[in-house]
């Protein structure tokens, strides 16, 4: 499976052991480890798309960007299981022709509950949360405004309409961080300094609230981490069997 990391303290934390746990090998690229992100999804089961602090058309800081929205639209083409977190779902709101702007109401930082829609019943990867509200570790300034054209929404809170989404078949955007743990909220508090004062926060009391809730983070998040290695794997199965299927 392929992972497109964005910058080195935003990394897939916890899903890594449960995506492994499931048999499946990551592939991580982006600028911080060294690889270069491929022309194409050939050859791959899945893609999660990670976050970072940059913004989704932020080419000439992230020169990298094109080339993630490209793999993400393709994903959502050939109806390769897909991923996008934060900046991820953004990038995926994007290439699809959606909107992303800067949040009215200010940002979302830190634990905040999102509420799945009944709707979200039939998802296969957040079906198990329909009609409930979950805690989650939120990090952004921007929101995608605008979904892209026949996106169903799967969960919203106060703060951000539009918190999850699915597009096709196959392709999810989480304007939250499922795989985010204390250990990356630590990173984060370090990289916005003085940020968060400015937002009435302290680092303290940002770590100590996901802390608390690291338990439930990690069976929930971890649970969806396990669901949609299910459709990788799947994905993977139905590869190897047309390549076998094809005459020699």
């Amino acid at each position: 499976m392929l992972v497109v990391e964005h910058q080195g303290n935003a990394g897939i934390g916890h899903f890594a052991e449960r995506l492994r746990a499931q048999g499946l090998t990551l592939r991580t690229v982006g600028p911080a480890t060294g690889a270069g992100l491929p022309a194409s999804l050939d050859g791959v089961a899945g893609l999660i798309v990670l976050g970072g602090s940059m913004g989704p058309g932020d080419d000439e800081r992230a020169p990298w960007l094109p080339a993630a929205r490209a793999l993400l639209a393709e994903g959502v083409a050939r109806e390769t299981p897909t991923l996008g977190i934060c900046l991820g779902a953004q990038l995926l709101t994007t290439a699809l022709g959606g909107e992303v702007r800067l949040m009215a109401g200010g940002p979302e930082v830190g634990l905040a509950s999102v509420s799945f829609l009944g709707e979200a019943a039939d998802d296969p990867v957040f079906g198990d949360l329909a009609g409930g509200a979950a805690p989650t570790v939120q990090w952004h300034w921007l929101e995608a405004a605008v979904l892209p054209a026949g996106a169903q929404l799967l969960a919203s809170n106060a703060a951000c309409a539009n918190q999850a989404f699915r597009v096709g078949s196959m392709a999810w955007g989480v304007q939250f961080h499922p795989e985010a743990l204390t250990g990356t909220a630590e990173d984060w508090v370090v990289e916005e300094g003085d940020g968060l004062t400015e937002l009435g926060l302290t680092g303290d009391s940002v770590v100590q609230t996901v802390r608390a809730a690291e338990p439930q983070l990690r069976d929930i998040w971890g649970s969806v981490a396990e669901r949609f290695a299910t459709l990788v794997r799947n994905e993977h199965a139905r590869a190897e069997e047309n390549v076998g299927a094809r005459p020699a």
